[in-house]
């Protein structure tokens, strides 16, 4: 897990940088998160080819366990994907309402995450 770290506006991101699965579980994403916070991010980046599909059904709880995580230790994270394929209403309200806290974003791209934390 290659992990790249810039500063943008005096916020350090951590930008997971990978072709392949990363986070197919919770420890994965508590050890993506501790790395982060290790290095001094306050902010990770993470694209959605890198989290395992299961993560974007939300039956199988898997987002929960690893957002409430990122919650929990206060870190934010943009997931930057093409989330249009998705057909779930439930998934599509959770982004919506995910978006609006500004915590957790899932964004089409890095530019629109770096937007997001520009305006704070």
């Amino acid at each position: 897990m290659q992990i790249e770290l810039r500063t943008l506006n005096n916020v350090v991101i951590a930008q997971l940088k990978s072709d392949f699965l990363e986070i197919k579980n919770l420890d994965d994403a508590l050890d993506l998160l501790g790395n982060a916070a290790y290095q001094g991010a306050s902010h990770i980046f993470i694209s959605e080819k890198n989290i395992v599909p299961d993560f974007f059904d939300l039956k199988t709880g898997i987002a929960g366990e690893i957002l409430q995580k990122f919650s929990t230790y206060s870190m934010r994270l943009s997931i930057v994907g093409d989330f249009s394929k998705f057909t779930s209403k439930s998934l599509k309200d959770f982004i919506y309402e995910s978006n609006k806290s500004r915590k957790i974003n899932f964004v089409s791209s890095l530019k629109e995450a770096e937007e997001r934390i520009l305006k704070g």
